[in-house]
């Protein structure tokens, strides 16, 4: 994000329980189920997705718009399915998959995190395996097998996409 000061991450929405050292507004917009529910009725959400091991996320309309009225592209960071629905619901969005360099790697790193319980980490590379079969779908596919290679990337496909759209300030 500082390399390319014309993007903005669009802060999600979750039903997620808040962990330590999180504020609302800033990591997520931290919501109950019923509201979450009553802002999915009304439409709210550019997309939205409830995870098998119980929270709700999703982008609302309202962020992106926001983003957009500051001048700035607005980034996603979504799950598989979220990321697809943005693709065919916005016109001109690049969608780009990372992907961990394995399954066991990934296990890995969800087990150092230590964010998660045994059942939620299964669950996840389980979802982990669904979404893999999707990734030929996306515009981008990056190996996040080394950090900095992977980052820098990342920051060239976005640069690259940014230039092709007139929307990058800067050379």
């Amino acid at each position: 994000m500082r390399r390319l000061p014309e993007l903005e991450l669009a802060v999600s929405a979750t039903t997620r329980e808040r962990r330590p050292n999180e504020r609302d507004g800033r990591e997520y917009h931290f919501v109950s189920a019923d509201e979450f529910e009553r802002l999915v009725q009304e439409g709210a959400f550019l997309e939205h997705v409830t995870h098998p091991w119980g929270p709700r996320h999703g982008t609302l309309r309202s962020e992106i718009d926001r983003i957009r009225g500051e001048g700035r592209v607005p980034l996603l960071d979504l799950e598989t399915h979220g990321a697809l629905v943005v693709r065919d619901e916005v016109p001109g969005a690049v969608t780009v998959f990372v992907k961990a360099p394995s399954l066991d790697e990934l296990e890995r790193r969800l087990r150092e995190r230590a964010t998660e319980s045994g059942g939620e980490i299964e669950e996840r590379l389980a979802v982990a395996r669904e979404q893999l079969a999707l990734e030929d779908e996306f515009d981008h596919v990056i190996v996040n097998d080394d950090l900095r290679r992977a980052v820098d990337e990342l920051e060239g496909v976005v640069a690259r996409e940014l230039r092709a759209t007139g929307s990058m300030s800067r050379p």
